[in-house]
């Protein structure tokens, strides 16, 4: 695969998780497997998946407020229903429910047309395939999750050809959602359910570079994807690779109207920040309801953490990782040039900012937004161990809602001291 430079500049990304389980709002395909409900019940919802709201274009603007630089789209979850027009079997939202229409092209030609990358999601498993509970996992990483008779056939059941045959059925809608739409990413998952030679993943990922080279893989390709995504929780340490964290606004991947528990946009902001000062991109999720409307409290803050983005963008557009845990009481990053320091404040600070470590003298403070330039100083300091340099708080009518920036113009490239002082 190939890492392709407009991933770490994005910074930011919307996985929507859209289908029919949103006619409910039940968990996307957890729902019958978890047997939170029948699963007829659960495939009866094929019959009210209208998508009579569904604008992919409002949605590309929507996405594009929010500061991000691509969209991950639910192609085909584990419940097995494409969203595209699909060659490989009857079961699509074009063929099977009212929508009757291809959700995937709409949303690819307005994803480019307003200016964002295009990736789609695609599960390797499906649980509704007659042919895919036919091979058990000879080393399941989460047996808990696999002894299901969706997954694993019963015990002296296995049946290879069968395998063979649903391969042959996934790596074909593979390769549609690659010839069609020419994807910037595919985003798979399910891998935890067999091996990475039952998956055939090798064959896979040649296919992938086989017929649309540019296109960029997460690493559930297993071993031959280009970045991590770790997932609902920040690492402590970032990954060796290049990586996203995948965060819903709520609790919830897909569209559930009981959950209520949407993370505020300050929240938001502190993920984001976080994650880009570690280096990463955050990929925030919704779930559109079933029409195809992006809850109104979902979309609030998409904007809400636009709006901050907007004043921030030095800070956040091409910048990399910023300075290691203990240099500063937050989350920063570093201008490409690496001259620039840009400080996150959380909280107003009510006397100083403080930086440790930093060997580069300081040319000039400002606060990110306004321009204000701030005092600063430098206390300590002996041979070899660079003294505290201290920036004096900004105004209060300097400070930005939900984080204020400081930008930190060095002399020099950023030079940090990260010894344990003299013994």
């Amino acid at each position: 695969m190939t890492m392709q430079p407009w991933f770490t500049e994005a910074k930011l990304g919307v996985f929507v998780h859209y289908g029919i389980y949103a006619v409910e709002g039940v968990p996307e395909s957890w729902a019958f497997f978890d047997s939170v409900m029948p699963h007829d019940q659960y495939m009866r919802q094929l019959d009210g998946f209208t998508a009579s709201a569904f604008d992919a274009g409002a949605w590309a603007r929507l996405f594009a407020r929010a500061g991000a630089g691509y969209a991950v789209l639910t192609a085909r979850h584990h419940d097995g229903v494409a969203l595209w027009d699909t060659g490989f079997g009857d079961l699509s939202v074009v063929r099977r429910t009212p929508a009757g229409r291809d959700l995937v092209a709409e949303y690819v030609k307005a994803m480019r047309e307003g200016g964002l990358k295009a990736g789609l999601y695609y599960s390797h498993s499906d649980w509704n395939h007659p042919d895919y509970a036919t091979v058990r996992h000879p080393r399941p990483p989460h047996p808990e999750l696999v002894d299901s008779p969706y997954v694993s056939p019963a015990p002296g059941a296995e049946d290879p050809r069968a395998w063979n045959r649903y391969l042959d059925y996934r790596d074909g809608q593979v390769r549609e959602l690659l010839t069609r739409f020419r994807p910037d990413l595919l985003w798979f998952d399910g891998e935890w359910e067999r091996s990475a030679e039952q998956w055939r993943m090798s064959e896979l990922a040649r296919t992938v570079r086989d017929l649309s080279p540019d296109t960029m893989c997460n690493a559930r390709l297993l071993g031959h994807g280009d970045y991590a995504t770790p997932e609902q929780g920040l690492p402590m340490s970032a990954p060796a690779t290049a990586w996203e964290l995948c965060l819903t606004v709520n609790d919830s991947w897909g569209y559930r109207p009981q959950d209520g528990n949407h993370k505020t946009v300050g929240q938001l902001v502190r993920y984001f920040a976080e994650t880009i000062g570690m280096g990463g991109n955050l990929l925030l999720g919704v779930g559109p309801r079933a029409d195809g409307t992006i809850p109104a409290e979902q979309a609030r803050r998409l904007e809400g953490l636009g709006d901050w983005t907007r004043r921030h963008s030095a800070a956040v557009h091409g910048s990399v990782a910023g300075l290691p845990p203990g240099h500063h009481y937050g989350p920063s990053t570093l201008s490409p040039d690496h001259r620039t320091l840009y400080l996150v404040c959380f909280d107003p600070p009510s006397e100083t900012v403080s930086v440790r470590g930093l060997r580069n003298a300081v040319r000039r403070v400002s606060v990110l937004g306004t321009g204000t330039e701030l005092a600063h100083r430098v206390t300590g300091g002996l041979h070899d161990v660079p003294g505290v340099l201290w920036i004096d708080a900004p105004p209060q009518a300097d400070i930005a809602p939900h984080g204020t920036v400081l930008a930190v113009e060095l002399d020099g490239e950023l030079e940090l001291y990260t010894g344990r002082g003299r013994d």
